[in-house]
């Protein structure tokens, strides 16, 4: 009769576990092998940093607000960024008589930056807010 050979033991009578070491090490190897390969990231992220104020832009009884396909949004024709659109509406609508803001985003910028800048508008008291020249989303629907 003859013995049947086991590919993973030499001995039947042995423990029937298989020795993952080499697996292991296997593994290790070629983990190493793809943080190796792994692509540098080439992305970035622009950060406003503080520094000198350009000034306050003067807030008049009505403003304009816009924003064009560059997501630059302009107050009354400067431009400003998200927190300096916060102060300026805050300042708007601190005075007695709240000031309009005419909000025109042009039809194709896009809808996150409008987005952020009517969220900025909103928490920080912007509440007389028109949106003039909404004919020109006719054509975008």
């Amino acid at each position: 009769m003859r013995r049947r050979r086991s590919i993973f033991r030499t001995d039947p009578n042995a423990s029937p576990l298989i020795n993952t070491t080499p697996l292991i090490d296997v593994m290790l190897v070629m983990l190493v092998m793809f943080i190796i390969t792994i692509p540098r990231p080439t992305h970035s992220v622009d950060i406003s940093l503080p520094g000198v104020d350009p000034g306050p832009a003067v807030v008049l009884d009505e403003n304009r607000v816009t924003i064009d396909r560059a997501d630059v949004i302009r107050w009354n024709g400067e431009a400003v960024d998200l927190a300096q659109l916060g102060r300026l509406v805050k300042a708007a609508s601190d005075r007695p008589e709240a000031a309009t803001l005419h909000f025109e985003p042009e039809a194709r910028a896009r809808y996150l930056r409008v987005d952020q800048a009517i969220a900025a508008i909103r928490r920080n008291g912007g509440t007389k807010l028109a949106f003039p020249g909404i004919h020109q989303y006719a054509a975008v629907i």
